[in-house]
């Protein structure tokens, strides 16, 4: 576990070596959280699912004139709950709509592709972003199809109503982070919101930090007749998409192709839902997204930027991309009575609590590194982070998938050395902890592991 508990100290005996670790007094177990984990209201997320259904069909290339039907309806009525956020918690939300145009293979007629952004902008630290997203355009079997009747309940209205649940929830608090809630487009013709996404965060000069996209979130009866309503995926890439051949060279012989920003940013989702959700566990999945399928955190990778998939444990693919039917007593189409409201309820705790203790921690440090090659002992160090009160040392077996032992740092100190703890049969990384305790997700030594992005994915223009 990453999160700070009660004062103890450990002593922990590896090849005979005694390491103590004295832990300062502030705890893991923040109130606040579970106090924003009980405000999540599934009434109020099938209310949202209601008038996104009630849209008739949200295809990209639908309407975008009447005030009742596509998606030009659908994202002005996003805008328009942003807006009503906004007022209630007194301006706290900037609503934004980037668009572009685009063209491809599924989408051969030029169309406007449009973001809707509710942007709560943080109060010391604005341009480090964490993100909450999910895509608003539905489909039905034929793609092109853009006048059938495409309810996309589950594809992807539950994901859009966890995004809006969370920005209600979340507006009522205030972070040193920027916590940037995105309802995307054109997912479905090829991830074009995606790419919109991150071009406008590069365009702008966001560190983005996280990114959660939450796809398929609301479904707990896979297609084999299995139910599960007590696992959440995470998908997280294992080599950067951003790599760089000399970078790759390192990581092959030193290590990190399970230690990317994205696998520690899922590694810090399971956490939380350990220690503040009951009944409800992560089960991290380490592939980018489901296989050979891809979702709209992929551009963001592609960008330099962490992020991850939230998908539902049990899929059921007569439920995705099907023409609303009957046939031979098997019903087909995604509508709202395939949405179980008490499991997405449970997502939208999982992004709720993540996206706060993000935005509320430490930037993840930056300039981790690692040395002790044939000494007995390793040395971590790492440069300064705005805002962090303590920094806290990770180590865990080569074959384990998640952190299991850790010391703290001196206080004022940026790096720490680890008597009698071998370089070479370890990974490492360190975390940083503000004041009250809140930890940001750990980071791995080298470019393998940073979370900072490449300095040519935060230079190009934003497409118009």
């Amino acid at each position: 576990m990453f999160l700070m508990r009660a004062t103890y100290v450990i002593t922990v005996v590896i090849l005979g070596a005694s390491v103590g670790a004295a832990e300062p007094s502030p705890s893991s177990d923040h109130p606040t959280l579970i106090e924003i984990a009980t405000r999540v209201d599934p009434a109020a997320e099938r209310a949202v699912l209601e008038q996104l259904v009630g849209f008739g069909t949200r295809h990209t290339a639908s309407d975008t004139t009447s005030a009742t039907r596509g998606i030009g309806a659908a994202r002005r009525w996003i805008a328009s709950r942003f807006e009503a956020i906004a007022r209630d918690c007194g301006g706290c939300i900037t609503v934004e709509t980037p668009s572009t145009m685009a063209t491809g293979e599924r989408l051969p007629k030029l169309t406007e592709i449009v973001d809707v952004l509710g942007i709560q902008r943080g109060s010391s630290d604005p341009d480090r972003v964490v993100v909450i997203s999910a895509h608003l355009d539905s489909r039905v079997r034929d793609v092109m199809n853009a006048t059938a009747d495409a309810p996309g309940a589950n594809d992807d209205g539950s994901g859009v109503a966890a995004v809006m649940e969370v920005a209600r929830i979340l507006s009522h608090y205030k972070f040193p982070a920027t916590v940037v809630y995105a309802v995307l487009s054109g997912e479905e013709q090829g991830l074009y919101g995606g790419k919109l996404l991150a071009q406008t965060a590069q365009a702008r000069g966001w560190r983005v930090e996280a990114q959660l996209n939450n796809d398929i979130v609301g479904n707990i009866q896979g297609q084999s007749g299995v139910i599960d309503n007590t696992h959440v995926r995470v998908f997280s890439e294992g080599t950067k998409a951003t790599e760089t051949q000399q970078e790759g060279a390192k990581r092959r012989f030193n290590g990190g192709e399970l230690d990317s920003p994205a696998r520690n940013l899922a590694r810090y989702m399971a956490g939380l839902a350990q220690q503040y959700l009951t009944n409800f566990q992560v089960r991290m999945i380490y592939r980018t997204d489901r296989f050979s399928r891809g979702g709209d955190q992929v551009p963001m990778l592609e960008a330099g930027f962490p992020a991850v998939r939230v998908t539902e444990a049990a899929e059921n693919y007569d439920r995705q991309h099907q023409d609303v039917r009957t046939e031979n007593g098997v019903a087909y189409g995604d509508v709202i009575a395939g949405v179980d409201l008490p499991y997405l309820a449970q997502v939208t705790r999982l992004n709720a609590i993540t996206l706060a203790s993000l935005a509320w921690a430490p930037a993840p440090p930056a300039g981790v590194n690692i040395a002790g090659a044939v000494t007995p002992d390793t040395k971590v160090s790492w440069a300064p982070t705005v805002g962090a009160a303590s920094y806290r040392v990770w180590w865990r077996d080569t074959t384990l998938p998640q952190w299991s032992d850790s010391r703290w740092a001196p206080e004022n100190e940026t790096s720490l050395t680890l008597a009698g703890i071998n370089i070479d049969d370890f990974f490492f990384g360190v975390a940083a902890v503000s004041a009250d305790g809140f930890a940001s997700p750990i980071v791995f030594p080298g470019a393998a592991g940073s979370f900072e992005p490449p300095t040519a994915a935060r230079s190009q223009p934003i497409s118009k």
